[in-house]
């Protein structure tokens, strides 16, 4: 299944410069922030939204894994993203802001509260880190990292509510992502994302999805 497209077109900040932002996609944000921290509030309601979300995430496994960890280089992983991030692109998908005929299909199908136990189901797993292959490379990616991406994405790289988490993400997908931006393909059209990476050759994209596929 190719929730690939939807959680990391997502390498982009879904709103790095927050202040900017139309006040109804704030609003939503914040909404949807409350709803998780409601849920997260006890662990008896964190538990019940985590199994739930697990039955209502059963036909991802296919693409995504059991457990949210891809077993394909060019589908992302699941794993570990902020709930917020994940309830805000599924609902995307669902009422049409973000296009796939496939993914629409499915969101569709599912309640908003299905798809907020989902979300809270893929952020409560665990990420699995692929140790780095080529050691000078990924320090050559980390360099590029903190000049490059930082600001957004955090010091762990582990995102937020508005930024998709790259850490321990599929060193493949992430090159992907990363050339799509750089070429302004469709689907790649985030104007921070671009201009970031127009910036980078492809061994320099190699070296930061080296760095950051290893990260926990």
């Amino acid at each position: 299944m190719l929730l690939s497209v939807w959680l990391l077109a997502g390498l982009a900040p879904a709103g790095a410069n927050e202040p900017n932002r139309p006040e109804a996609a704030r609003s939503e944000v914040s909404r949807y922030e409350a709803r998780v921290n409601a849920l997260l509030s006890s662990p008896e309601t964190w538990q019940k939204a985590r199994q739930d979300g697990k039955k209502a995430a059963f036909f991802c496994a296919n693409c995504h894994g059991e457990a949210g960890v891809s077993t394909l280089g060019h589908v992302p992983n699941l794993a570990g993203q902020n709930p917020v991030y994940l309830m805000t692109q599924i609902q995307k998908f669902g009422d049409g802001r973000r296009r796939d005929d496939f993914m629409s299909g499915l969101i569709k199908v599912l309640k908003e509260e299905d798809r907020l136990n989902m979300a809270i189901y893929y952020g409560a797993l665990d990420v699995r880190p692929t140790p780095a292959k080529n050691p000078r490379l990924a320090r050559e990616g980390q360099l590029h990292y903190r000049r490059a991406c930082l600001g957004c994405h955090g010091q762990q790289a582990r995102g937020g509510r508005d930024i998709a988490r790259l850490a321990g993400q599929q060193k493949p997908y992430l090159m992907d992502s990363l050339k799509k931006y750089r070429s302004r393909a469709e689907g790649r059209s985030d104007r921070v994302m671009s201009s970031i990476a127009a910036k980078l050759n492809d061994e320099q994209i190699e070296s930061l999805a080296e760095y950051l596929s290893s990260l926990p």
